[in-house]
């Protein structure tokens, strides 16, 4: 769609802002004579203020013009830009860093809220994958174009922040004449401004004190206390505020709920060890390695690249399979994976390995980044779409400024601490203030050279300690993801609802009718009130066929075409071929809700122009089977395959069992299946199964293991193995289990039988049968065959002896 340039241009220039400065931030904080601690603040004050305003954003998305409000964030990430450019010293430039990341928190905010709000969470797996492009074609694309600006000297690294500037104002443009989006008014509307400051003042207070924290007051002194109780009472203030008000910025009803709850954790880790870690690259290219800009922005392409193919082939195969969990938990892993690889560095370390660590780390990040805001969006309504999406977002942010800020004072404080003990080491003299990162320059130009390089190895080795906690943290995004439920991606923009009933809320609007003439006894039929047939309408209509997964026609869906302020525009059911079609009065965006006996109802959001629109549904069951393969004694078998077929024979469901034991077959329709149940060491069962009605049907099934029969035909005067005996084994009813001819050791076997009675009969010498209780057991039971038989045996009449 032509709205889409549009927005992924928008995401661009919010990411570009973030990816331009990282390599030039080194020469700008050596321009201004900054400190290591300004430096953390230059990126820490740009992601507080965005991640403040992330649920602000996200709210009042859900309350008024998308539109407008991504135009206004444009409007003042631009304002925001020209101010950091024309700053003069480095707590402007952090004052004016705040400022442009309000802009940037609703862009990153109001991106991924307008897309959701126009593409189903099943195709949006597609979508997810652009906008990963996007954003790993900004992060390579920054830090070579921050260099090239920097060590360009005509440019200066003012163009920094000068660059996005002409891509907002096309962006904007852009966006004016392809985004049509409808317009939700809601008079009653509340913001909640109070939660939002104090969520930002908590967060404040504690970043400030970590920052200022052994260096400037001991870590057990009234300061600390001051400060860490004053975060934390204001963050509880935040929580009653957020529980009590009616448009809560971070909405407590969402995020109890366990899928996003275990996102917003994994957001958090992500955020942390992302931003805290990758932050760091381009001080750890030119302090530690001493490149230029432009050669440092050129070290990082393997982790833009990571992610650049981790995001979109991971976005098309979920897509593709409707399953998210897999990408999330395989991505968090690789994530840790290259954290751990990273924290081994030092000032010297070979630039492949390092490469490959960075790699790892942008896969990881491709894959769970944008994924987790999907598995949150996959369980809202579209009325909380923003407020969803900005709350995991707000919380993603909120790890990165944690992040940057922690892991930037670790860095400031093993830097102070070690540059004036190497300079000890070296017969420097330390000058007064210790010389320190934490109060020295940034500035190597203006330094000696062995001074420069203590400092290159000091900081090439304790940023490792950096890429450390970044790996830790990133474990806790593993156990969040493992811990999420298994998600499958509808394929409706919201959530299911049901059809209105006819004279229940809103009336129809002018020229709303049911179309077509089989629809009054349709709807009497399924239990609706009968709707006035109106003749085919002379405007627009949405036409298509309904049909379940198994590409059968559903016929007598009923369908509901809404506005968005819930007034009816047109209803209907669908013919025998499942085909319908629904007159509209004009075109426009409409809700377009379908319902069937027996099946999930779906809803889509649907856009008409001047002709018709072609919508084709697919409803999935409603019912479906779950339960556990247990073996005899109760014990969960792991790895069992549960087949599900129908009356015809054909295949409609299977699945593997967890370590558990559990499975779940779903979407299946009311009727009689055949339910089969294999793993290794267990007879297959196969039993029969009804399904009535909607809902969950339990069904647990007990494999037995086969038993086995073993032993050694011998002769009962000399005890030698007897061959070519002929064994049989014959069950309670007569049956024959099986038979076998002994080899030269004499020995035969029986596998896979089931508890009972046998009768076991040898034949070469007198024949001698021995009865056998099998209780699920092993039984090893020699056969000696002679003149007479053995204690226990039962001779089988009119059998001769063999005289061999």
């Amino acid at each position: 769609m032509e709205a889409l340039s549009g927005l992924l241009l928008v995401l661009f220039v919010s990411m570009i802002s973030i990816t331009v400065v990282a390599t030039a931030l080194p020469q700008i904080i050596g321009a201004l004579h900054g400190t290591q601690s300004q430096y953390t603040w230059v990126v820490t004050a740009a992601l507080l203020s965005s991640t403040a305003s992330t649920p602000i954003w996200g709210k009042l998305a859900d309350l008024f013009s998308k539109k407008a409000l991504v135009q206004i964030a444009i409007v003042m990430f631009i304002l925001g830009s020209v101010l950091c450019g024309i700053v003069q010293n480095t707590p402007q430039l952090i004052a004016a860093r705040a400022f442009q990341g309000l802009g940037m928190g609703g862009l990153q905010a109001l991106v991924q809220v307008v897309i959701a709000a126009m593409i189903p969470p099943r195709e949006r797996g597609r979508y997810n994958g652009y906008l990963g492009g996007v954003m790993a074609l900004a992060t390579v694309g920054g830090p070579l174009l921050g260099g090239v600006i920097v060590d360009t000297s005509w440019l200066g690294w003012r163009w920094c922040f000068y660059v996005g500037v002409p891509f907002a104002l096309v962006a904007l443009v852009l966006l004016q004449k392809t985004l049509h989006l409808k317009t939700v008014r809601r008079p009653d509307a509340r913001i909640d401004y109070l939660g939002a400051t104090l969520i930002a003042a908590g967060v404040s207070v504690l970043l400030i004190w970590v920052t200022f924290v052994h260096h400037n007051f001991a870590w057990l002194s009234w300061q600390t206390a001051a400060m860490v109780g004053g975060g934390v009472v204001l963050l509880a203030l935040a929580v009653l505020v957020e529980a009590r008000v009616s448009e809560p910025i971070v909405p407590l009803r969402i995020v109890v709920q366990r899928t996003p709850a275990l996102a917003i954790v994994a957001s958090v880790a992500i955020g942390m060890a992302m931003f805290g870690g990758s932050v760091f690259l381009g001080q750890y290219f030119q302090i530690a390695r001493g490149y230029s800009p432009t050669k440092a922005g050129l070290m990082t392409i393997p982790m833009m690249a990571g992610i650049l193919v981790a995001s979109t082939i991971a976005g098309l195969l979920i897509t593709k399979s409707g399953k998210i969990k897999p990408f999330i938990v395989t991505g968090a892993i690789v994530l840790v994976v290259g954290f751990a690889g990273l924290a081994t560095i030092d000032h010297a370390t070979k630039l492949v390995y390092i490469g490959v660590a960075m790699a790892l780390v942008g896969i990881g990040v491709g894959m769970t980044m944008q994924n987790l805001v999907l598995a949150v969006q996959n369980t809202v309504a579209l009325r909380d779409i923003g407020s969803a999406s900005g709350t995991v977002t707000f919380f993603r942010s909120l790890g990165g400024t944690i992040g940057v800020s922690v892991l930037g004072a670790v860095l400031a404080d093993r830097v102070a601490t070690d540059i004036p003990k190497r300079m000890a080491e070296a017969g420097i003299r330390v000058p007064a203030g210790g010389g320190g990162a934490q109060t020295g320059t940034l500035d190597l130009h203006a330094l000696p050279k062995p001074i420069v390089a203590i400092i290159r190895a000091t900081y090439g080795d304790g940023i490792g300690h950096v890429f450390l906690i970044s790996a830790v943290v990133a474990v806790l995004s593993v156990l969040a993801a493992l811990a999420l439920p298994r998600i499958t991606l509808r394929s409706s923009v919201d959530l299911a609802t049901p059809a209105p009933a006819e004279g229940a809320g809103p009336k129809p609007a002018p020229g709303a009718a049911a179309n077509g003439a089989p629809y009054q006894a349709a709807h009497a039929a399924i239990g609706l009130d009968p709707v006035a047939v109106a003749p085919p309408s002379d405007g627009p209509a949405v036409t298509g066929r309904v049909e379940g997964p198994d590409r059968r026609a559903i016929a007598a869906a009923v369908l509901t075409v809404t506005d968005f302020a819930g007034r009816q525009v047109a209803r209907g059911v669908t013919e025998p071929d499942g085909q319908y079609r629904l007159g509209l009065p004009t075109g426009g965006t409409y809700l377009l809700i379908c319902a069937a006996d027996n099946h999930e109802p779906v809803a889509s959001m649907v856009v008409v122009g001047t002709g018709d629109v072609r919508r084709d549904i697919v409803l999935a069951g409603a019912s479906l089977i779950e339960g556990r393969v247990l073996r005899h004694g109760g014990e969960p078998i792991g790895g069992a395959t549960v087949t599900l077929t129908d009356a015809r024979g054909e295949v409609v469901g299977a699945a593997v069992t967890g370590p558990d034991g559990e499975y779940v077959l779903a979407d299946l329709y009311p009727g009689e299946y055949v339910l089969t149940a294999t793993a290794d060491g267990a007879r297959p069962l196969a039993r029969g199964v009804t399904v009535e009605g909607v809902g969950s049907h339990r069904v647990d099934v007990v494999l037995h293991a086969g038993a086995t029969v073993t032993g050694t035909v011998r002769a009962a005067r000399t005890g030698q193995p007897v061959a070519e005996a002929s064994v049989v084994l014959m069950d309670g009813y007569g049956n024959v289990a099986g038979s076998i001819t002994t080899g030269a050791d004499g020995r035969y076997e029986f596998g896979d039988l089931l508890p009972g009675r046998y009768t076991l009969t040898a034949s070469g010498y007198a024949p001698v049968a021995t009865r056998i209780d099998l209780a699920g057991e092993r039984i090893d039971r020699d056969i000696a065959l002679g003149d007479t038989g053995t204690p226990g045996s039962v001779p089988v009449p009119g059998s001769a002896a063999n005289s061999r």
